[in-house]
């Protein structure tokens, strides 16, 4: 579930039940939370919740929303950041800054790389035409990504 255990669960459980009535109350989850640096109000918390306070099996599944709204948001993150990466490529790829990939600009780019020698245009035609979905003999930003986006694989001979 987390990297706290359940051991760990329980005592911060019993620290927050400041009066030993086994409930955790909204204003003790909201003082925590704040600690922990996660800063929301009490009406969301009370919203989020569905009630004013929280017994040890609420508290659980709480913190495990919790953990896993946190690890969402860093994958969403994550996301972010790939599709900023791509789209740095794809701008290295669109040399003249018109939004799409040519076969010259391919071309050009991939030789600067030292990844092509230079009779290899129909390549690049050849290149494009598989992940150019509209038939318009460019890459567009969405092209790219899908194109960037498969798997590299190699077979046995090559290994």
């Amino acid at each position: 579930m987390s990297p706290i255990s359940t051991d760990d669960l329980h005592r911060i459980f019993k620290n927050l039940d400041k009066n030993n009535n086994g409930l955790v109350c909204i204003h003790e989850l909201y003082h925590l939370l704040d600690k922990i640096g996660i800063h929301t109000t009490l009406e969301e918390i009370e919203k989020l919740v569905g009630k004013t306070s929280l017994d040890y099996i609420d508290f659980y599944f709480f913190y495990d929303a919790m953990v896993k709204e946190k690890i969402a948001e860093q994958q969403s993150d994550d996301d972010h950041n790939l599709m900023d990466d791509l789209f740095k490529a794809f701008k290295v790829f669109d040399i003249n800054g018109d939004g799409y990939i040519s076969c010259e600009e391919l071309q050009s780019v991939l030789l600067r790389l030292g990844l092509l020698d230079k009779s290899s245009g129909q390549d690049c035609r050849e290149m494009i035409h598989v992940y150019d979905k509209n038939s318009d003999g460019v890459l567009d930003f969405e092209e790219f990504k899908n194109m960037m986006s498969v798997p590299i694989s190699t077979s046995d001979s090559e290994i």
